[in-house]
């Protein structure tokens, strides 16, 4: 992975900051909480700062046009770990404010010192009714009015995410590297005959990622052998059961390198009869199909209808969408589907899973899943999952 200086990564956090602070001017909000906690998970906060969790982030915008204050602070649980890793902005220590977010949030605004007679403060969508009215009593106070709403501010950053600037790219094809080189890794281990469980998989791939600096996997690693595979997700994630086995038998994983996830899903054939050869072969050619669909300018649900019209001809349905935006978060905008409208577009710089699948009760399931960088000139596949045949 290319290293970034500190100057350089100063520069991308700022301009990530200058646009929500734009954002805000333009729809006359003068402040916004971002809340990153174990109830609710916001990786806004880690966007903007750089500090993985456990934290609020306050941004705030006042004066005149030609005049503008603009603030941010970060208030993080861990003091230590904000102070190692948080990038272009103050870090206030949650213990100053007794652990209490309606306090946190009432002494920063204060601390602001923003003198507009209407001020508007944006608290999080997902904040509980309760917490809410604590905000209200707690801001009210000195004249705030309380927004926590639907099409608001934090909307607005859910649409920035899903366009990765040069960093979020770099860091993604680096996860994407890594997972690539564990599945070869698991290649070797098949081909060996020294991979026999689901549980070998998975512990597997936990223990790589490691060796090769990732934080995690993305999410809990999915690892159906025959019995199970016909599961979209299977439950639970992985067990003692023989893997891969004579059938079809699916993995699938993320490893997560500086906050940003891949997510692949390769899928073990083995054996087969002509019926299970049917559906590996509809599958890989409803990628085949969506892949040059994935382009900047283009209509994303273009992409999922082709490869529905391939299973429609077979007379199957995938039961799931063909991808999804992937980022600080397994699943980000956009969702690729039919349903999407007509406005929602491929753009140069989201990074985007195809996922095409198909599953049988009887026949077990396939699933060919990789990781597509949306370029000005088209795509580039960054991970390299695949059907495996033994």
């Amino acid at each position: 992975m290319k290293k970034f200086t500190q100057k350089e990564l100063v520069s991308i956090y700022s301009a990530r900051k200058e646009k929500l602070f734009d954002y805000m001017i333009q729809n006359a909000i003068t402040a916004v909480v971002f809340e990153d906690c174990e109830e609710r998970r916001n990786p806004a906060v880690r966007y903007f700062t750089g500090h993985p969790s456990d934290a609020l982030f306050i941004a705030s915008v006042s004066g005149s046009e030609d005049n503008v204050t603009k603030n941010a602070v970060l208030v993080p649980w861990d003091e230590n770990l904000a102070k190692e890793m948080a990038i272009d902005v103050p870090v206030i220590p949650y213990n100053k404010y007794d652990r209490k977010n309606t306090k946190t949030v009432s002494e920063v605004l204060k601390s602001f010192k923003i003198k507009e007679s209407k001020k508007k403060v944006e608290v999080p969508p997902s904040t509980p009714y309760p917490l809410f009215l604590k905000y209200v009593d707690e801001l009210s106070k000195d004249e705030w009015d309380v927004l926590c709403r639907e099409k608001s501010t934090h909307d607005f950053v859910v649409d920035l995410r899903a366009k990765k600037d040069n960093y979020e790219i770099e860091c993604t094809k680096e996860a994407a590297r890594v997972g690539d080189i564990i599945i070869s890794e698991i290649e070797r281990g098949l081909r060996e005959n020294w991979l026999h469980k689901e549980c070998d998989v998975a512990l597997l791939i936990e223990s790589e990622l490691r060796k090769h600096g990732c934080e995690r996997t993305g999410f809990d690693t999915l690892a159906a052998g025959p019995a199970r595979s016909w599961a979209i997700h299977a439950f639970p994630g992985y067990t003692d059961a023989p893997w891969p086995g004579d059938g079809l038998s699916i993995l699938d994983f993320g490893v997560v390198y500086n906050g940003y996830t891949s997510d692949t899903t390769l899928t073990v054939a083995k054996n087969l009869n002509e019926e299970q050869e049917k559906l590996v072969a509809l599958v890989e050619k409803a990628a085949a199909e969506a892949l040059p669909l994935y382009k900047d300018g283009a209509q994303i649900k273009k992409a999922a209808e082709a490869a529905d019209l391939v299973f429609k001809k077979a007379k199957r349905v995938m039961p799931h969408t063909l991808g999804h935006g992937i980022g600080l978060e397994i699943h980000e905008f956009p969702r690729v589907s039919a349903k999407q409208g007509d406005d929602i577009l491929f753009k140069a710089g989201m990074i985007i899973t195809l996922e095409p699948g198909l599953y049988d009760a009887k026949l077990g399931g396939v699933r060919l899943e990789n990781d597509v960088l949306i370029t000005e000139n088209g795509n580039e596949v960054i991970t390299h999952s695949k059907i495996i045949r033994l």
